[in-house]
């Protein structure tokens, strides 16, 4: 009896113990406010990176404040943009203990104004960061692996957003004639609506494929050119020298792939019927493998032609085929080539988060510029949440890996749980979190479930197309004359 009153004393003080120890860890953890204001501070650390933005002489605000507001707006989720604004600054105030500006129209007149100039300064500060965490994922099979891809986002139906991003010839067309003339009726397309085009911004991005993470994008009308604006993207700034751009049918084109190897970089794309190619040996379709050219005819009289090398694969049951301008099958063998189109594929999931996750497959603002403003730092806000997240289980995963094999990977991270975590922190800056519920556990375990699906995620009742079989790319075999054409070519390139 005596031996069970002294193990019940010994386990009541155990548990005492217990309690204090929690009690204790718990005192000393940070609030939601300030675990999160010491993590943006590692991407925005003050005016420094701004030294090469010129402000007027009587601005009130600093550009990390005015940057680290329209961050907390675009990551405070309200429905309502005045709304999302009056938590940005509540939250502002309490972490950083000042609000840069103290009106919602105040906000977004300097966001119009210096929106371009911050991004600049922001896609470095995201691209630094991806390469100071972890090099396994940022260089894959000796690549730097960047995929494009664009994406549309739809904006209210306001007469200044369709003069800004409907197509040129919008209002010209037959739908525009037929509404003119009174009693004409309009036959309404499948989806039950008339034939009209909603005004929509084109957002073409580059994505970084082994963290998962934007490296940088531009927005246009709804009728914009997503090779130009790669195009523009690739004058803008460098990139590494072993970059790998990976883009899908549409990033096609002799100046396009032209301005990739001008600038010392590579590229893999897919290309099927849209492509028109000349091999240089008759035999080149018995050949696995094969060095084909690029020279249409109208670059033809001055330009010399791009040799690229075309590789059928098979990705699941389809044949695709992919061309490259690495010529060496050692630097890029055919498995390679196969994962990083499988990488590539995963961009959409990226523009499904921005859209769903986010909420931002519809604009809110009603004007272009406050339009373009509301993309841009929505887009800005899912890259830093995502790196955020990211980088905390880097480090998580790198503590375990010396005792066991981690089997952890970007693509395990889960957008909706991180913007849940930091959408917590800005709603509740001053709570003090229970153990093991810090701003910093909820972004370790952001990861999506790993439990195998039984049913198929198909919709049942939308009716889909048949889809046609992917064409092979036109192979045409070079012929005399054009042979003769490129060594007149490459003596006068010596010469």
């Amino acid at each position: 009896m005596r031996r069970k009153c002294i193990e019940g004393v010994k386990r009541v003080q155990k548990n005492a113990k217990r309690k204090t120890k929690l009690k204790q860890q718990q005192a000393k953890q940070q609030k939601h406010g300030a675990c999160l204001a010491g993590k943006l501070r590692t991407i925005v650390p003050d005016d420094s990176i701004f030294n090469s933005i010129k402000l007027h002489g009587n601005t009130n605000w600093r550009p990390s404040q005015l940057a680290m507001l329209a961050l907390l707006w675009a990551m405070a989720g309200s429905r309502f943009v005045t709304d999302a604004f009056s938590t940005a600054a509540s939250a502002s105030q309490s972490m950083f203990g000042s609000v840069p500006v103290t009106t919602y129209q105040g906000m977004m007149n300097a966001l119009i104004r210096w929106t371009g100039s911050f991004m600049e300064v922001l896609f470095k500060q995201l691209q630094s960061c991806m390469q100071t965490m972890s090099g396994e994922f940022y260089c894959v099979f000796g690549y730097v692996p960047i995929a494009f891809d664009g994406s549309r986002c739809t904006v209210p139906r306001t007469t200044a957003n369709e003069r800004k991003f409907c197509a040129a010839n919008y209002g010209n067309g037959a739908y525009a004639k037929a509404t003119k003339r009174k009693g004409t009726k309009i036959k309404p397309n499948r989806h039950g609506t008339a034939h009209h085009q909603e005004p929509q911004i084109w957002i073409t991005m580059l994505w970084h494929m082994g963290f998962r993470l934007p490296w940088r994008w531009k927005l246009g009308s709804s009728d914009s050119s997503e090779r130009n604006h790669v195009m523009e993207m690739l004058d803008e700034q460098e990139y590494p020298g072993n970059s790998l751009f990976c883009g899908d049918a549409g990033f096609v084109g002799y100046h396009f792939w032209q301005k990739i190897i001008a600038e010392g970089y590579h590229f893999m794309v897919r290309v099927g019927a849209n492509a028109s190619l000349l091999a240089e040996s008759c035999d080149y379709l018995l050949q696995p493998d094969g060095n084909v050219l690029c020279w249409p005819r109208d670059v033809r009289s001055k330009n010399n032609p791009i040799r690229l090398r075309l590789v059928s694969v098979k990705v699941g049951a389809a044949e695709v085929w992919l061309l490259t301008s690495v010529l060496s099958e050692r630097k890029l063998p055919k498995a390679q080539m196969i994962a990083f189109y499988k990488m590539r594929w995963t961009i959409e999931i990226e523009f499904r988060g921005l859209k769903q996750t986010l909420d931002c497959a519809k604009m809110c603002c009603l004007n272009p510029s406050r339009s373009l403003v509301e993309l841009n730092w929505s887009i800005a806000a899912m890259a830093v949440c995502e790196l955020l997240a990211l980088r905390e289980q880097i480090r998580m995963h790198s503590r375990k890996r010396p005792r066991s094999k981690s089997s952890w990977r970007p693509q395990r991270c889960s957008l909706a749980q991180t913007m849940r975590a930091i959408r917590q922190a800005i709603t509740r800056p001053e709570a003090k979190p229970a153990f093991g519920k810090c701003l910093t556990a909820m972004l370790e375990q952001a990861l999506t479930d790993t439990y195998i699906r039984r049913a198929s995620k198909k919709s049942r009742h939308l009716p889909r197309p048949n889809k046609k079989a992917l064409q092979p790319p036109r192979v045409i075999v070079l012929s005399a004359r054009e042979r003769k054409k490129i060594e007149t070519l490459k003596c006068k390139t010596a010469a």
